[in-house]
Formats: C-alpha cells, structure tokens, sequence
C-alpha cells in the first residue's frame, strides 16, 4: 500500500491526467483501478506535476546584501564586482548564515530542491565557505547544495588565488570555479580554465567556470575550457555559465565552437534574469541582448539550464529565488515562445539542470525519489504565463512547504465574480 497518492495530475509534455504513488519516499507504482486506495489522497485538481526543481547557478554567499555598502548606481557588473569587493570585507560566519538561511526557505516555497551556489573564495579566511559548509549540513534534510568554489576576483590576478582555491576544494567544495575574462591578461585566463581543470580532476570534482560573460567578441575562454574537457576526459562534469558573448561571436566561428562544446559533453548555464540588466552596456543602438545562444546549442544536443544567479544582491537587486521568473524572462528575451520551447524551458529549470548537477535517482520513474513540485496550474505554458504558485513541494515523499493560492474577486455590472486568469473552454 503506497504511503501517498497524487491523483489527477498533469505530467510535463502530457495531456492526460495520471495518478502518482509515493511508498518508502520513492515514486511507486499506483495501485491498480478497483483496488483499495491509501489514506492519504491528494487530489492535484489537473495541475502540472514536475520533478523537483533545480537550481544551477546561484551565489548565495551574496543574497541580500543589495545595498551594501552602496547601491549599484550604474547597474553594471563591473561595478558590481567592486561593490561586493567591499562588502565582503565586512563578512561574518553568522551574517552569511543568516541570509543564507532565509533564502533557502524561499528556493523550498518555490520548489527548488536541489542548489548549486557559487561562493567566493578570494579571501584568506574562506569565510563564505566555511559558513556555506555549516549551511550544507545543517539544511541537509531540507534542501540538497552543491558548493563552487568560486575566484570572484580571478585565480591568476589575486594574491595566493590558486592557493586559495585548493584549500577549498580540500575544505569540502564540491565543484571548481573560475572566471577567466576578468583575469588581468588574456594568458591569465587560459592559465585560470587549465589551473581549475586540472583541480578538479585531481580531486575527482566537478567543475563550473563563469565563462566569457563579456560583450567582448575576442573573449573566448570557451574554447579552452572545452578543449581541456576532452584532454583530461572529463566529458559530462564539466559546466560553462553565461557564455555571454558567444552572442557577438561571428556565425563561423560560434557553429565550429557549438560543435566543440557539443564533443566535450559541456553543460551550459544561461542566466537570463542577471545577463539581460548586465549585457550590452557598452551599446547605444541596437543594444545587443547579450546571452548566450541557447536555442542553437539545444539544437546541437548540448545540455543548456537556467539559473537564477542573483537574489538582492549588488549585480541584481530584484528576485526572489524562484525559477519561473528566469524562465518567463527567456521565454521573451531569447525568444522561446513557441510552442515545444515553453515546454523545453521547464526541462530547463528541472531534468536539465538536475544534469548539469549530477543528480541520481532524481525524475518522475518509479524508484525515483519522490521530490516533488505541484503547480497551481494545468500545463507547462500556463505554470510559466501565471508565474503560478506551487501548491505543494515534496521532498522524499514528505511535504516540505505548500501554498494556499490567493483568490481573486472583481465586482462586474453590480456583482462579485471570481477572476482565475485561466480562459474560459468552448462548451
């Protein structure tokens, strides 16, 4: 007898309704039509029933610190980059907990269960780390983090950078970082993307570089990233995010370098909600989008997720960790609206990024780990239209957070109606 049914529910590219069993916190099979029923029933009303969902690039080291100690008037990432050089100066174990700790309860409301967070280790003490390590255990039951260990100010261009970044990786980092457009020379780079491969194929980690996240057309560390991917065989753990400017690369060389990314089995994080305020700033008109080319990598089976990256922070200070909002941002900024492309831009913040991550047992089969989001809302392209709310989140067969979505009532020619935004059906 499984230990919870959801019935009535509407799986990702379905459309028909199907019951899902949870036994032992693992998806089973439901019982069959007749046979007695569990006592815990719940009823998803045709709503759309996904995996957990993942989130694959996010600093969370840096959350809520919009402000501090400065507000980014310019709005850029350089900017940015020199406002968190000053605050970091100022951060604590407790403070980075703190923050931490609230944005996690809100990734949980949203769905996301499982988080890869880039932290900064350029700084001797490794605060941020040494509080993201605490965070990892102590929140363990509720939400799974994967830690990168992240050279804010470059691996080559900071004091004792590549010996920061191996203590680390011996402190309990679970990927490798880098990001070699803002090393001090474009050698530096090169030098930073090979020092981080060859660590983490050392310790038998994975590894994730922010990678050209510039305009600049001759910012093309990809290459090299792709290339040590092969030459250590690391095929399949290796990620590059934002790769921002591959969207001012020439066609030629962009197609030869998708081919590339394609043979090291790269994974590719765009993050749509901080690229699309960052990129193009040094444009007047037409000002370029600047992300990266994601519907030409999916079509060369490159596997491209979705992160939120920023949340009140001094590069973003909008968000509030949840996904759709990333998605329904690519939805128009990369012009994902058709019909199969809404759809893909679920798999994007859930199978895809699951993935990059290395997830195992993770999916809707039976003998996955029920870890579970319920929306409020029938199908993929409504979850993203609405921004709807998840009903429930279930993490191993538990309910781990549930929202009551708000009720909205118009007085219309002298009467109350109820308003659900969902269009009437032809009877």
């Amino acid at each position: 007898m499984p230990d919870l049914v959801i019935t009535n529910a509407r799986l990702p590219r379905s459309e028909h309704l199907v019951s899902v069993a949870i036994e032992g916190g693992k998806i089973a099979t439901p019982p069959a039509a007749g046979a007695a029923q569990p006592a815990n029933v719940i009823d998803a009303r045709g709503g759309l029933l996904t995996p957990a969902l993942v989130e694959p690039h996010i600093h969370l080291d840096a959350v809520l610190t919009v402000g501090q100690p400065r507000h980014n008037l310019s709005g850029s990432l350089f900017e940015g980059i020199a406002i968190w050089g000053e605050r970091v100066k100022d951060l604590t174990v407790d403070d980075v907990k703190r923050r931490v700790a609230q944005v996690l309860r809100w990734q949980v409301a949203n769905g996301v269960l499982f988080v890869r967070s880039h932290v900064d280790v350029c700084d001797p003490k490794l605060t941020a780390l040494r509080a993201l390590l605490e965070v990892r255990e102590e929140f363990a039951d509720q939400i799974t983090l994967q830690l990168v260990a992240f050279p804010q100010q470059g691996i080559q261009s900071f004091p004792d950078g590549e010996a920061l970044m191996r203590r680390a990786v011996e402190m309990g980092a679970d990927v490798v970082g880098g990001i070699p457009h803002f090393e001090l020379t474009r050698e530096y780079g090169e030098q930073s993307v090979k020092f981080a491969v060859a660590l983490a194929h050392e310790f038998n980690k994975l590894v994730d570089i922010h990678c050209d996240e510039t305009d600049d057309e001759h910012s093309r560390f990809l290459e090299v990233l792709a290339a040590e991917t092969i030459r250590l065989n690391m095929q399949g753990r290796v990620t590059a995010s934002h790769t921002t400017a591959m969207h001012s690369y020439n066609n030629a060389y962009a197609g030869r370098l998708i081919v590339n990314v394609a043979r090291a089995g790269l994974h590719m994080v765009t993050n749509p909600l901080d690229n699309a305020v960052l990129q193009g700033r040094f444009d007047h008109y037409p000002i370029r989008r600047g992300h990266t080319r994601v519907k030409e990598l999916l079509a060369a089976g490159v596997n491209v997720c979705l992160g939120h990256d920023s949340v009140m922070d001094p590069w973003y200070p909008l968000g509030k960790a949840d996904p759709l909002q990333a998605a329904f941002t690519l939805a128009h900024y990369g012009q994902m609206s058709g019909f199969e492309e809404i759809r893909t831009l679920i798999d994007m913040i859930t199978v895809n990024g699951a993935r990059a991550l290395g997830l195992r047992d993770y999916g809707l089969e039976p003998g996955c780990r029920a870890d579970l989001v319920l929306f409020d809302a029938p199908s993929e392209s409504d979850a993203i239209r609405l921004m709807a709310p998840r009903r429930l989140v279930i993490r191993a067969g538990k309910v781990v957070a549930r929202t009551e979505p708000a009720t909205s009532v118009v007085t219309w020619k002298g009467r109350e109606e109820p308003v659900d935004f969902m269009p009437k059906r032809p009877s």
